[in-house]
């Protein structure tokens, strides 16, 4: 069986060459469920390894509570590969395992909200969040375009 997009022709080589919209009439955007998967792709339940760098900024704070604090959350979840700080922003690089991208972003954009309280960290908001699989990190490393690898692992200052 064929998927199609709602609104799209069934056929490209159809008769008549023509739209079946008249002209000027705007077609209802529509989305993919979380999850959906297309014959011959990977099962849906199956988890993958996801490479997550998540970017965050606000008011300027101490470096060493912000130190402090990003090394209690790492302390309190040891998945994170690393941490780099300033006064006043941090990026968080790690690998999150789960079934789709959809998943491993929600994750990620709990993390910091979630984790505030318990680590002590500054009240600062998501600026930033990439989501990329394994084999696409791998391939960007290799080509020398994708972030270095996380090393050395740890918080370190920009």
């Amino acid at each position: 069986m064929r998927r199609v997009r709602p609104g799209a022709a069934a056929s490209r080589g159809g008769t008549g060459g023509g739209s079946a919209r008249a002209a000027g009439e705007e077609r209802a955007l529509t989305s993919v469920a979380a999850g959906d998967r297309y014959e011959g792709e990977e099962p849906a339940d199956l988890p993958r390894l996801w490479h997550v760098t998540l970017s965050v900024s606000g008011r300027r704070a101490p470096l060493p509570e912000v130190r402090r604090a990003l090394e209690q959350l790492a302390h309190d979840h040891p998945f994170l590969l690393t941490s780099r700080y300033a006064q006043d922003h941090a990026e968080i690089r790690y690998w999150e395992e789960a079934r789709d991208l959809h998943d491993a972003a929600a994750v990620a954009l709990r993390l910091w909200g979630e984790h505030r309280q318990t680590a002590g960290l500054p009240p600062w908001e998501i600026v930033g969040l990439e989501v990329i699989d394994r084999q696409t990190y791998h391939q960007r490393v290799a080509e020398g375009y994708g972030p270095p690898p996380a090393s050395p692992v740890g918080v370190h200052p920009f």
